[in-house]
């Protein structure tokens, strides 16, 4: 019983034990398995290397997509810029900017025109002695009793002043013509004929004020050449080719050469000069339009360069004045300023920390104002110092103003030639405005001096 019990337990004991051992993997199997593993693993980096891939293009693409529209804004800030939210000139808007806004907040119940009680204004008369023609008109009957009365002035009794109305009008406009004849006059000792030569006041064959007349109107009016021709035809039934219009601009240009001449070497002498300088065309070429405006005359030059180099030649190396300008590096590296004294310096100091706070906004232009501010506090006060010193440069860009109108009519010049006469003649009638003085009469005087190879007359300020 007890050996049988025994061997029992002993055959249990076997098979646990066999079966334990065939519980367990082989070699094989783990070998495979191992196998099995390296392939799952290397697919699954395969699978994070893509997805990495991918998640790196999407951040690229996303990048250019936040560059293209910072440019896009960029581009849409600098259209909508004009010169009513920018230092633009008004010039540079364009028939196509965005147009001003001009309408009121709150609508002005007030109706247009002049407003009860206000005094009207009313064209003077001219004085009697002015008058070219006088015309008394007579009432035909008495409006108390209806009795004829007196057609004769002089047959008429009168009471008090008359009521005077006149009336101003342009007389028929003809050219006057006038023809000089020089005979051949025969000498009674030699019996040879002469001829009177031609004085050098009538060689050509219009006369000075119709030759300052289209100086006048191409500059002041800024009428094309083509138009200027029709309105000689039209208007004062001249022919006149297109080549003669021209001939007559070259002439005023050589007319008032000296006088300009003379302004230019004034330039250097003044105390105070604003300056300013906008684009320009010759024949399609690029060139610069500069302006220089003194108290009481203006300098224009055309110019190939937008640097230091045209300012050295018209004001020397060094200016020993004011120099007023817009921040262009060009005035700045040309003209160090002059400091300020004093009793500006608590406005200067507060101005620089202010500026110097901001030197890192985030705003672009916050950031860009604080840090001229900041370079250039210093030069911002000559007004407050200097007897005849603007605080701003706007005289400058309005003297401008002028040349970039003709720009856009005429797209500049064709030759140097015309470079020179369009800035004499800028020069002549923008400083004879400032003078207040007569434009064509001072065109015409200067024609008639050239012809006579006499001085023009000149456009420096009395002393």
């Amino acid at each position: 019983m007890n050996t049988r019990a025994a061997r029992r337990a002993e055959g249990q004991g076997a098979e646990a034990k066999g079966h334990r051992h065939s519980s367990q993997p082989s070699r094989e199997q783990l070998h495979r398995e191992n196998e099995r593993l390296l392939r799952e693993n290397e697919e699954l980096r395969r699978k994070v290397a893509e997805r990495e891939k991918q998640i790196a293009d999407v951040e690229q693409q996303i990048a250019e997509r936040e560059k293209q529209i910072a440019d896009l804004e960029r581009q849409l800030a600098g259209r909508k810029k004009n010169s009513t939210n920018s230092s633009k000139p008004p010039s540079s808007d364009g028939l196509a900017g965005e147009q001003r806004s001009r309408s009121r907040k709150h609508k002005s119940r007030r109706k247009p025109g002049g407003q009860p009680g206000h005094r009207g204004h009313h064209r003077r008369l001219v004085p009697a002695a002015e008058v070219n023609v006088t015309e008394v008109l007579l009432p035909q009957q008495c409006r108390h009793c209806g009795e004829n009365l007196p057609q004769e002035p002089e047959q008429v009794t009168t009471e008090g002043e008359p009521r005077r109305h006149q009336v101003t009008e342009v007389p028929p406009v003809k050219a006057h013509i006038t023809e000089y004849q020089f005979p051949n006059v025969v000498c009674g000792c030699c019996g040879k004929a002469t001829q009177a030569p031609l004085p050098a006041e009538i060689a050509g064959q219009f006369g000075p004020q119709l030759t300052a007349l289209v100086a006048y109107w191409t500059v002041v009016c800024r009428l094309p050449r083509r138009l200027v021709e029709a309105m000689l035809a039209e208007v004062l039934g001249i022919d006149i080719s297109l080549g003669s219009t021209q001939k007559a601009w070259e002439e005023v240009s050589q007319a008032v050469a000296q006088p300009v001449q003379q302004l230019q070497e004034q330039l250097p002498r003044e105390a105070v000069l604003n300056v300013d300088e906008t684009g320009w065309r010759t024949k399609g070429a690029k060139r610069w339009m500069w302006a220089l405006v003194a108290q009481q005359f203006a300098f224009y030059v055309v110019a190939s360069s937008r640097g230091a180099a045209v300012l050295v030649g018209l004001l020397g190396a060094v200016f020993r004045g004011i120099l007023c300008s817009d921040r262009w590096v060009v005035y700045l590296t040309y003209h160090s300023g002059r400091m300020q004294l004093e009793k500006s310096l608590p406005l200067q100091k507060k101005l620089f920390a202010l500026a110097e706070a901001h030197l890192d906004d985030e705003d672009r232009e916050v950031r860009n104002m604080a840090t001229a501010l900041f370079t250039h506090s210093q030069r911002l006060f000559t007004f407050l110092e200097e007897e005849g010193v603007e605080p701003t440069n706007n005289v400058a860009e309005r003297t401008l103003r002028t040349a970039v109108q003709w720009r856009k009519i005429s797209f500049g010049n064709r030759s140097s030639t015309g470079e020179i006469a369009t800035a004499r003649l800028l020069t002549v009638a923008q400083t004879c405005k400032m003078q207040q003085r007569h434009l064509l009469g001072y065109l015409t005087e200067a024609i008639r001096a050239h012809r006579r190879r006499t001085t023009a007359p000149s456009l420096l300020p009395p002393r």
